[in-house]
């Protein structure tokens, strides 16, 4: 939203447009990252510095740009050699992370080494446990939305304060005025609505709508316009969580289906891509000879690198017919609204193309709620505060999303315990998790239930790429456990 502003802005008011122009400009300096990871988790490259410091520096920013390093554990390598990068270039630095400083101080020395750095600003969100070991995608991301999302919005407030502009301004969201406090107590408020019944009911009926589907051997396809981002920010988070098919391009006859994946009906897969991120999509265009000049692994080095942006176009998230997200056992197509206008052109694709899934559903969040005769209506009433960017409706799907899709996930026994069992051990970290997962429900040392999983992972049985059992379930399979 906030590029598109910028953009109008300074067609609206050509005698300010290089202000506006830079305005954009560091803007997308302090939010963008690589669109890839909206597409799937690029195995292993957050274990290493060296790729943080080289995605910094082809970010081509530096002295005078601003740079918020968001690692929920605290720990994330690549994150901390972005850090390292920009601090080496002159560029301000905040350390957003949610584990408390002193674990960190203990037991990681690259933590330690930022944590006692001169030259970056620690922001400690502390949120205590998660509700599932391991899972930041909940809890520690949504403080960090709420709080990075909230001093944007005072930044932003400042800088058109001191704007000349005429047209621009008519466009611009009627915001009211909020303190710092006042966010708290709105997303405090926003957590009350959530709790209550009607919103409880409708939660748990998602739960049951999707996990019934993937019992069933069938798909879940999310279609959106204005909140598109955010289902695909969740979705993609669900693979090596919980060990589910990633997206694939179009042209991908070998891998297996993706259980959930989200697309755009109003535009082809090129438009969607550009109104999705307001800009051109930016993929990972690193080479063989790239990563070995950074010193990965060789078996980093020989990996498929597809990941640039002529790969990104082909993951068909537009108006494309895909059969395959229809012709399955089931299918669901869940069309995803909050607090958004009437939109005909949206309606009128939703009637005639929903009839081909076997269970529409027509999900509304906040004061909008429409009935299709053609699919089940799902309404969580909320009253959703206004805000420049915003804020609150992102945050109220985010948790809602992030909710229904956990809650699927356990009703299908991918969760036992306080543990996601069904981690793809992908990194260093999930390895790292999946070892003290096995080591909890086998009752052995950590090193030797490290040994143990290795050992599964190199099998020659192990069939990982048929999402049916991680390597943490094999291996207590294998120990008797389960």
């Amino acid at each position: 939203m906030w590029r598109s502003f910028c953009k109008q802005a300074a067609i609206d008011n050509p005698e300010n447009s290089v202000y506006f122009n830079k305005l954009e400009n560091q803007v997308y300096s302090i939010m963008t990252g690589g669109d890839r990871a909206l597409i799937r988790s690029v195995e292993n490259f957050e274990d290493y510095q060296i790729f943080g410091r080289r995605q910094f520096i082809d970010s081509g920013l530096g002295e005078g740009d601003l740079l918020l390093a968001l690692t929920e554990g605290g720990e994330i390598s690549s994150v901390i050699g972005t850090m390292k990068e920009a601090m080496d270039r002159k560029a301000e630095v905040f350390m957003v992370y949610n584990n408390p400083a002193h674990i960190l101080d203990e037991r990681f020395e690259r933590s330690r080494e930022m944590l006692n750095h001169p030259d970056d600003i620690k922001l400690d969100l502390c949120t205590g446990p998660m509700a599932l070991a391991g899972s930041t995608r909940m809890q520690a991301t949504s403080i960090a939305m709420l709080v990075i999302g909230a001093a944007l919005e005072e930044c932003f407030d400042t800088i058109l304060s001191e704007a000349k502009f005429t047209h621009t301004e008519r466009k611009l969201p009627k915001k009211p005025s909020l303190s710092r406090t006042s966010y708290s107590d709105l997303f405090k408020n926003l957590l009350e609505q959530l709790g209550e019944q009607q919103s409880i009911d409708s939660i748990a009926r998602l739960i049951d709508i999707e996990s019934d589907c993937y019992i069933k051997s069938g798909r879940v396809t999310y279609v959106a316009d204005r909140y598109l981002l955010d289902i695909f920010s969740d979705t993609t988070e669900r693979a090596p969580t919980f060990m589910i098919p990633p997206f694939r391009q179009f042209d991908d006859k070998n891998s297996p289906a993706p259980w959930a994946f989200a697309k755009d009906p109003l535009y082809n897969s090129q438009d969607a891509w550009e109104n999705l991120l307001k800009r051109n999509p930016r993929g990972l265009n690193w080479t063989r000879k790239d990563y070995k000049k950074m010193g990965a692994p060789l078996v980093i080095q020989e990996r498929d690198h597809s990941l640039d942006t002529e790969h990104i176009l082909k993951f068909h998230i537009g108006n494309e017919d895909d059969p395959s997200r229809y012709s399955c056992p089931h299918s669901v197509i869940m069309r995803v609204s909050v607090n958004e206008p009437e939109n005909k052109e949206f309606d009128n694709w939703w009637q005639s193309h929903a009839g081909r899934y076997i269970q529409p559903v027509n999900l509304t969040i906040g004061k909008m709620k429409s009935n299709f005769s053609n699919s089940e209506h799902i309404h969580i009433p909320l009253n959703i505060p206004l805000t420049r960017t915003m804020l609150f409706e992102h945050l109220a799907l985010k948790i809602i999303l992030n909710t229904f899709s956990t809650g699927s996930m356990a009703k299908m026994g991918r969760i036992q315990g306080n543990w996601m069992v069904q981690v793809d051990a992908t990194n260093k970290k999930l390895t790292d998790r999946a070892t003290r997962i096995i080591a909890h429900f086998a009752k052995i040392p950590y090193e030797k239930a490290c040994l143990e999983l290795f050992r599964t992972m190199n099998e020659p049985v192990t069939h990982r790429l048929q999402f049916e059992n991680s390597y943490v379930i094999q291996t207590l399979e294998r120990l008797g456990v389960i």
